[in-house]
């Protein structure tokens, strides 16, 4: 299943920290970031958006689901 968030990324250093996170994640593949739109995408095949929201928010910044 793809998912997509609004992340509140300002910054290259932003974009990496959600992606070392998503990255770790078991299932999660085809992590897509868009700096300028604030819009991550991913695919998870193990956990529901909620779950990957919680972890997208370890990371301090503000965020929601999309989609």
């Amino acid at each position: 299943m793809t998912y997509s968030f609004f992340v509140d990324m300002t910054c290259g250093g932003c974009s990496k920290a959600v992606n070392a996170i998503l990255s770790k994640i078991d299932g999660v593949s085809n992590i897509q970031i868009d700096l300028e739109n604030k819009k991550v995408s991913c695919e998870s095949s193990k956990m529901n958006a909620d779950e990957l929201l919680k972890n997208i928010q370890k990371t301090g910044k503000k965020c929601s689901i999309i989609a």
